[in-house]
């Protein structure tokens, strides 16, 4: 292990970095988002599999970007319970659609939200300032203009358009991801009364001022290179105060939601000290799952557990 040991990890809980006007920035951000109207299409697509339907969706969002994603259904009478998943940093090959359609074989309408810029999405926010390497500091010197303000929305936003689906139980609905799609899983239910449970594996997005210190792998990096690029202590400081609005354990203590997580504890993007911030802020009926041997990688043992517990929530 390259960061704290377990003993400590299990207590680490670093002080809250809210500003004063962070749950009115909130507000005023979901009161924007509802200034735009959804305006969901579903283009059918002939995905190679009996038993579900598939779709391309598309929506409208924050900024009026247009977001999309796959969407697969169960091909039987519904309604049905329902997953939104959240892809990782720049990591959706061909959009994930095998990923939602075998999550739909297991019984759940899913749909797979494409982050704004990162594969098909659009991302239309206006930004000053530069930025390093990718999204990491677009925007950073604002929180107004911060690329993820426009990206958590989003994922409030996909909750809304699949709650209306008819085919969909709006009671049983849950949210999905791993690395930055877990940040946006537990955003998404911070933000949103929607889902009914989360699950998050090793969440991004978590604890800025140690991640920028003990990650030994992109992406946070991205924010040490600009910093190398931008050496006035006064940007350092504002670009703090801007991620502080998007840091989950600022925003762990709005989840009222069952909330599974897992973390590897040779994870070196996002580092364990990191996911044990979120998740010890979380004041929710929780539980994580520690496994000594992985990194950021897939976690077979944990795929089990994880539909274990969607199955207990969801396939009632």
């Amino acid at each position: 292990m390259f960061d704290l040991p377990l003993e400590e990890l299990k207590g680490y809980q670093p002080k809250k970095t809210a500003r004063p006007d962070f749950s009115d920035f909130w507000k005023s951000s979901l009161e924007a988002l509802q200034q735009v109207e959804a305006e969901p299409t579903l283009e059918p697509y002939a995905y190679p599999a009996k038993g579900v339907k598939v779709y391309r969706l598309t929506y409208q969002s924050f900024g009026q970007s247009r977001i999309e994603g796959w969407y697969a259904v169960p091909n039987q009478t519904g309604p049905h319970p329902a997953l939104v998943q959240f892809h990782g940093y720049n990591g959706s090959y061909d959009g994930g659609i095998h990923d939602i359609v075998n999550w739909a074989l297991h019984g759940y309408a899913t749909f797979g939200m494409l982050v704004r810029g990162q594969g098909g999405s659009e991302d239309k926010t206006v930004t000053s300032g530069g930025q390093a390497l990718g999204w990491m500091t677009k925007g950073i010197l604002s929180k107004e203009t911060y690329y993820y303000r426009g990206v958590y929305l989003d994922a409030v936003r996909a909750l809304e358009v699949i709650q209306s689906f008819p085919e969909v139980d709006e009671q049983r609905i849950g949210v999905i991801g791993g690395s930055q799609g877990g940040a946006l899983a537990i955003a998404a239910a911070a933000l949103s009364d929607i889902p009914k449970v989360v699950v998050a594996d090793y969440p991004y997005l978590s604890n800025f001022e140690r991640a920028v210190d003990v990650a030994l792998e992109q992406p946070y990096l991205e924010i040490n290179s600009y910093f190398r690029r931008n050496s006035d202590p006064e940007a350092e400081e504002k670009a703090f105060e801007t991620l502080s609005y998007f840091d989950l354990i600022n925003l762990a203590g709005w989840v009222n939601q069952p909330t599974l997580m897992s973390v590897g504890l040779i994870d070196k993007v996002t580092p364990p000290s990191t996911v044990f911030a979120a998740y010890n802020h979380l004041e929710t009926e929780k539980e994580l799952k520690v496994y000594r041997y992985f990194g950021h990688e897939l976690i077979p043992a944990f795929q089990t557990e994880k539909l274990f517990f969607l199955q207990k929530h969801l396939l009632i």
